[in-house]
């Protein structure tokens, strides 16, 4: 397998380095990538131990004091120049996401368009970060509120999406002029190397401290570090329920704040009144695509009951015809789960599933031979269960997806609802009453919801995330850039006298 890309992001074997913009480190532990794509080695980087880890804390802090005095113009340029060295890039970095995640190439090469994407807009945000003004009811005052940096951004990111979600948070916070420290994935550290290897480069051309953008590596233990860190005011934080629980409690018990976009279980009503052939390609991709590892993936499709064994056998034919091998092959549509971890959970979720009096509608496994012997290659799999099961109202990372049947449409919602979590939705239909109700209050309570169109994917334009078990944060576009400030209210007297509010009278 050609892995020149390695070289082109300046990668070698046993590449040690936090890639804090430190000299050196004294690390003698190291994490090792592995791809799941054919098993070999890729490189290493090694563990941030407590002392580089306060080493880098202190780094960004000095940083912090020079960024955000920095017009946010000014920071909006650095940001540009960030996504032009990005499209350079793009090839390179996309093969790289590929290799070591396992997603598909063109899924590789969409994620780093997605930051592309994100530089463009925390541009033109970094001349609209705007206040308001409010009539004071006292004569001659004026009252309006600003927003102001917080400091330190702590992100943690997690394996699907190495690189993506890092660019959401963090080249927004930079324009809002914070600082950000990134730990990303232990399971998919080089492309958060390659990522803080191009930014420092920019950086550098521009003066520009390389404190602004740190990363320190490691698993739970070092994501504690900034969890507990009173130094960090923000933490944001992606990957599953049970660890945005254990994150938004600690930053909680020190008065942080936490932005959490945690675990999906998303569906898709499928009405009567749908174009069934929009149906197959929102549900196939939903369901199939990164290999069932996103956090929007489709998991359940509620199809009414007089088209429901019509989209069955679409379905299935569907899925005879997905090809299933490495992923930088673009004639392939899906490559490997992360690790064999991930196979293990996906082969325990088949059992459950058997266990509840489901019945495989296209059976799953392992495989094995050849490219597959990394053991981290599975097969899309279909069942029949009740939409009740406890599998079901659960999220198993892997390409599973289950097939429910409603009668009317609150029926529909209600089962769509019936997830402790709330990320992404969808109704296929043509039907105008039908997409109004699912977007109304008594329709769909997730955080995204799609009208002929499936559950993943996002643009960078909307606020991304959802609602219950998947933390309520929002990332990327809209308004969102206020998680990442302070707001202050501001009142100004230019009179001679002193008048209080509510008509208070103090005289001495």
């Amino acid at each position: 397998m050609d892995k020149s890309f390695l070289k082109k992001l300046g990668l070698k074997k046993y590449n040690a380095g936090t890639s804090t913009g430190l000299e050196s480190t004294n690390s003698s532990k190291y994490i090792k990538s592995f791809s799941p794509v054919d098993g070999e080695f890729i490189g290493s980087v090694s563990k941030t131990t407590r002392a580089e880890y306060d080493q880098v804390i202190a780094t960004a802090q000095a940083a912090f004091k020079t960024w955000r005095t920095m017009p946010a113009p000014k920071r909006g340029e650095i940001v540009r120049q960030y996504g032009e060295a990005l499209r350079a890039n793009k090839e390179a970095l996309g093969q790289l996401v590929s290799y070591e995640m396992g997603k598909s190439l063109q899924e590789g090469w969409g994620e780093v368009q997605e930051m592309i994407d994100i530089c463009d807009f925390a541009v033109g945000l970094s001349r609209q970060l705007y206040g308001l003004s409010m009539h004071s009811e006292r004569p001659n005052h004026r009252m309006f509120e600003q927003w102001h940096a917080l400091g330190i951004v702590g992100i943690i990111s997690a394996f699907n999406f190495p690189v993506a979600v890092w660019s959401w948070n963090s080249m927004i916070a930079l324009v809002c002029g914070d600082v950000c420290v990134w730990k990303p994935s232990e399971k998919a550290p080089l492309c958060a190397v390659a990522c803080q290897n191009i930014f420092h480069q920019v950086l550098k051309e521009n003066n520009v401290p390389e404190g602004v953008s740190c990363m320190i590596n490691g698993d739970y233990r070092v994501g504690e570090m900034l969890t507990k860190d009173e130094r960090i005011p923000l933490i944001s934080a992606t990957g599953s329920t049970r660890m945005g629980k254990i994150v938004g409690a600690t930053v909680a018990a020190r008065m942080g704040k936490s932005l959490l976009e945690l675990g999906g279980n998303n569906a898709i009503i499928i009405s009567p009144k749908a174009d069934l052939e929009a149906v197959l390609i929102g549900a196939v991709f939903g369901a199939v695509g990164t290999c069932g590892q996103r956090c929007t993936s489709t998991r359940r499709l509620i199809i009414h009951e007089s088209i429901y064994d019509k989209v069955k056998d679409k379905l299935v034919k569907a899925y005879q015809q997905i090809k299933i091998g490495n992923p930088l092959d673009e004639n392939n549509h899906v490559g490997p789960l992360i690790d064999t971890d991930a196979v293990a959970s996906y082969s325990k979720a088949i059992e459950a599933i058997k266990a509840e009096g489901g019945k495989m509608v296209v059976e799953g496994g392992v495989l094995s031979g050849g490219i597959y012997d990394s053991g981290c290659y599975v097969k899309p799999a279909i069942a029949e269960i009740a939409n009740d099961a406890a599998i079901v109202k659960t999220e198993t990372f892997a390409p599973i997806l289950y097939l429910l049947k409603y009668t009317e449409l609150e029926e529909a919602i209600a089962i769509q609802n019936n997830v402790p979590q709330g990320l992404s939705s969808a109704i296929m239909t043509n039907d105008l009453r039908e997409a109004e109700l699912f977007l109304s209050v008594a329709g769909s309570d997730c955080g995204i919801a799609n009208v002929n169109i499936g559950t993943s994917g996002a643009e960078i334009g909307g606020a991304f995330g959802g609602e219950k078990e998947t933390g309520g944060g929002r990332e990327s576009g809209s308004d969102a850039w206020k998680a990442y400030m302070r707001r202050q209210t501001n009142t100004i007297n230019y009179s001679t006298t002193v008048p209080l509010a509510q008509g208070i009278k103090f005289d001495l």
